[in-house]
């Protein structure tokens, strides 16, 4: 194999993981952050935050890879999937397969020096990101399953940091099922009329008509479920003030979206990011700085 066959390789290595798409990463690391950050309240120690960090790369590629090859026979007939390597026959399903295995042994090798706790949650991880791509063939609701999916960092960070999980753990992550219903409706909407054709389900097509009012009332239940954390920790203006950031973008996404074009939905998929970085943000000022404006 010459140099340039080999850049090309890994080109198509690139695209299979999405390494050029790091939205689905950043929308995996947010809700870790708000974990870690609460649990240690807001002194995270640095190597657990670079392993969850690199873990989330990590696990969030082979997710992507996994779910390319179940999907590899559904991709073709999906116009903003058509042209990925598995679809497109660029890259053998044993090469894949491979990949993703490299990437999951690398993840769980992450892992070693934590809690042993965390090395079951990590187990419970993978099974969840490895099933959710066959979800799709018999749930209505498959972006709820992504939302625990997408969301157990939220146990992992509270069990590395803290030893268990506890019940605050736990709300956090049904905070992020009902923020994952909202973004990855917005996601589904944009391939609602080829996955029809295909006969998949998604949030998008079981809530139909009133799509956009679903995708309003998980996001308004994420924040309710947020402030709630917040009042029972009895913290301040930087958090609720990180809190009426993200339901002032969440109210934008309402603009982009009420039209159902494509390009309206794609856009408020996307636009998430800054609604988990305005979370963590509240979070950090209202751990980190606001003690230090007070002394």
């Amino acid at each position: 194999m010459t140099l340039e066959e080999l850049k090309q390789r890994l080109d198509l290595y690139e695209k299979l993981m999405r390494l050029d798409k790091p939205i689905g990463t950043l929308l995996l690391l947010w809700p870790t952050l708000w974990a870690l950050w609460i649990a240690t309240r807001g002194q995270p120690h640095w190597m657990l935050v670079w392993i969850f960090a690199l873990g989330t790369l990590l696990m969030r590629s082979a997710g992507c890879v996994i779910n390319d090859y179940a999907d590899r026979d559904f991709d073709p007939h999906v116009e903003r999937t058509r042209n990925r390597p598995l679809a497109a026959r660029k890259v053998s399903v044993h090469e894949a397969l491979t990949l993703a295995a490299v990437l999951i042994f690398c993840a769980f090798l992450l892992v070693l020096p934590i809690f042993r706790e965390v090395w079951w949650l990590t187990l419970i991880a993978l099974f969840l990101a490895a099933s959710y791509p066959f979800t799709k063939r018999f749930f209505f609701l498959p972006q709820a399953y992504l939302g625990v999916a997408f969301g157990f960092g939220i146990p992992m960070a509270f069990a590395a940091a803290t030893g268990e999980v506890g019940p605050l753990g736990w709300t956090l992550l049904l905070a992020n099922i009902f923020w994952a219903l909202a973004y990855d409706t917005e996601y589904a909407m944009v391939d609602r009329e080829d996955d029809l054709k295909i006969g998949i389900h998604t949030s998008a097509i079981t809530f139909g008509r009133f799509d956009v009012l679903a995708v309003m009332i998980c996001y308004a239940a994420m924040l309710g479920i947020l402030a709630a954390v917040g009042w029972d920790l009895r913290y301040g203006a930087g958090y609720f003030g990180g809190l009426v950031v993200a339901a002032a973008i969440a109210g934008y996404h309402y603009t982009l979206i009420r039209g159902r074009s494509r390009e309206g939905s794609f856009a408020a998929f996307r636009h998430n990011n800054w609604l988990g970085a305005a979370i963590f943000a509240g979070i950090v000022a209202e751990l980190n700085l606001r003690p230090w404006l007070t002394q």
